[in-house]
């Protein structure tokens, strides 16, 4: 039996959050470092999956398949495809910088404290994210990937309701009850979204007979499987709304500003730059996968949803108070190209969507995360209360402004050309949509210039005069983080070569081809 590379890479970060709960409450530092191997030692482990994987070789590769439950026909099954394994990477490589950039985030209030364990709790829970993440990119089980879905939410809840942002303007009791509302809306969102999708996976069983993906595209493939039509399409539903929370997708979008406002900013980027792919990826996997006929059915109506995400995202973003909030407003926006890119059904359309995923990922967590350590030093979230930072912290000022340019998508940087690849594919396929979403770009670079203006120029604030710049342990995380964004932004063709063999097989399952330019003969 070949080792279970896949199973190794997920399971190591959960043994990991289970060992770093069990440190003792005085050894805090040790349960920082020993998350932080762990997450280094996964990333490896992702590294060494990203480097077997052959863009040419077989849709699923480094597969595992052993029974589960099979009196329900549940099987343990794992493979991974182009999407999945450009995911998996993102996923192993950000989780290292959540942990850095949190490293005193869940440090107890009272330093004679000797019996709460808040340290070891925070990075276990972080760790038990990362494992269930990765596992749901490689699931290639239905049942699997659902329990994935939803279990998720445990240590997301208790990370978002039990460490909560503490440069909060209020009192502390104020603080832990918008902490708490925050929690329970993304729980009772996500929550809902998936028992509408449990009704959709037993009905999915019905019809197929099976929950492997492999089952049901051969028993597509060789004509065994005649799904009725509104059948595909009320599976499709429930599949999809489940997707557009998670994701999220307007008008189901509401639980992420509260969330990422109330969240530790680590714990911020988690929810944004990691999990939320979870629901972009599944529409690719799953969605298109398993419903092409539904998926093209709903297309018309997803574009105008992603429309109105990319442009409301991005209005409200321009109009927040908030710096955080700002951030997760303009995810919203950034989601909204995903989600167009992935139903425009072209080729450039679905390949600048998986490359959004990637690069938003990294883009969204370098400027979130400075924006942290910008918030930990002034003790406020609000823009107004900051002014003239550049000439105080030239780095941190620096770093944040990078950071601000790839969210805006400057040519140079990772997000340009992904979301360069969407708008094109959108425009090829339906050319108004593609116009509309422009305006997302102008709107981005507006919400971006004008927050770098208002925080890091004019007059230095007496509040800020004497704030520091970026410590070493800050720069360990902003640097590498611009170094990814640059590197990929002139060279992306590691990641392109990857993602265009599993592209291809998703516009096979829907059986779309790219629309031809029209030309006109020459006189």
């Amino acid at each position: 039996m070949s080792f279970p590379l896949l199973t190794a890479t997920a399971v190591l970060p959960a043994i990991g959050a289970i060992a770093t709960a069990a440190v003792p409450a005085p050894r805090r530092t040790a349960a920082k470092w020993l998350a932080l191997v762990v997450s280094l030692a996964t990333l490896v482990l992702a590294g060494i999956v990203f480097a077997r994987f052959e863009p040419g070789g077989d849709r699923y590769q480094l597969t595992e398949s052993h029974a589960w439950i099979k009196d329900f026909g549940v099987r343990y099954e794992l493979g991974v495809d182009g999407i999945g394994v450009a995911l998996l990477a993102l996923t192993a490589l950000l989780i290292p910088f959540v942990i850095l950039a949190g490293w005193h985030d869940a440090d107890p209030l009272e330093t004679h404290s000797t019996r709460w364990r808040p340290t070891q709790g925070f990075f276990a829970l972080i760790l038990m994210v990362e494992a269930m993440v990765i596992m749901s990119f490689v699931a290639t089980d239905v049942f699997l990937f659902y329990i994935l879905f939803e279990a998720m939410l445990i240590p997301m809840y208790f990370l978002i309701g039990g460490f909560g942002d503490r440069a909060h303007s209020g009192s502390d009791e104020n603080a832990a009850a918008q902490r708490s509302y925050a929690a329970v809306k993304f729980l009772l969102y996500n929550l809902v979204g998936g028992l509408i999708m449990l009704a959709a996976v037993i009905g999915l069983y019905v019809v197929a007979g099976s929950f492997s993906l492999s089952e049901i595209a051969e028993a597509r493939a060789n004509g065994s499987l005649d799904m009725a039509t509104s059948t595909e399409r009320w599976l499709f539903l429930g599949f999809f709304f489940a997707f557009a929370v998670k994701a999220p997708l307007w008008p189901l979008h509401t639980w992420l500003p509260n969330a990422m406002g109330e969240a530790t900013t680590p714990v911020a980027v988690l929810i944004t730059a990691v999990v939320d792919k979870v629901g972009t990826f599944a529409m690719l996997r799953f969605c298109l996968q398993l419903f092409p006929e539904a998926s093209k059915w709903a297309t018309p109506v997803i574009i105008v949803l992603a429309l109105v995400s990319i442009v409301y995202g991005a209005l409200l973003a321009v109009g927040q108070r908030d710096i955080k909030r700002l951030i997760a407003y303009a995810s919203i926006s950034h989601f909204g190209f995903i989600v167009l890119g992935i139903f425009a059904m072209t080729s450039q359309g679905q390949s600048g969507a998986t490359l959004y995923m990637v690069n938003h990922g990294i883009s969204t967590a370098a400027l979130m995360l400075v924006a942290g350590f910008l918030i930990t030093r002034r003790g406020s979230r609000l823009i107004a209360d900051y002014g003239g930072v550049q000439k105080v912290a030239p780095v941190l000022a620096g770093t944040f402004l990078i950071g601000g340019l790839a969210t805006l998508s400057l040519p140079g940087l990772a997000p340009f050309v992904s979301e360069f690849l969407v708008l094109v594919g959108a425009f090829s396929a339906y050319p108004v949509a593609g116009i509309i979403a422009t305006t997302g770009i102008v709107l981005a670079a507006l919400y971006v210039l004008v927050l770098y203006q208002r925080t890091m120029t004019g007059p230095v604030k007496e509040s800020v005069s004497g704030m520091p710049d970026l410590r070493v342990r800050e720069l360990a995380v902003a640097l590498p983080l611009i170094a990814v964004l640059i590197f990929l932004g002139v060279f992306p063709k590691p990641l392109t070569e990857v993602v265009k063999p599993a592209v291809k097989h998703t516009m096979q399952d829907v059986q779309k081809k790219d629309p031809q330019p029209e030309v006109e003969a020459a006189k």
